[in-house]
């Protein structure tokens, strides 16, 4: 029982770190320190961990990369969308 409060404890504490990043990219669109390789790879390695977690049926595994596939999957698009924005000034 106490390793799963541990897995949880993870999950959460991981999961809500990718907040801050998130709420500011979105409410400044300031992407310019975003590297696009970065969350590309990054994105796709959490969506992996998910389907890992899933197939392995270990909830705290599933719920914390989808909520963190959200966060980053957002952080990347608004990278891909604003991107532009850096290279212009």
């Amino acid at each position: 029982m106490w390793i799963d409060a541990i897995g949880s404890l993870a999950a959460i504490l991981t999961t809500v770190s990718f907040v801050p990043q998130a709420w500011r990219t979105w409410r400044t669109k300031d992407v310019a320190a975003i590297s696009l390789g970065m969350y590309v790879i990054f994105t796709i390695g959490v969506a992996l961990w998910l389907v890992y977690g899933w197939l392995l049926r270990a909830w705290p595994i599933v719920a914390a990369n989808a909520v963190t596939l959200v966060l980053a999957g957002a952080i990347l698009v608004m990278r891909l969308r604003y991107g532009s924005r850096c290279r212009a000034l």
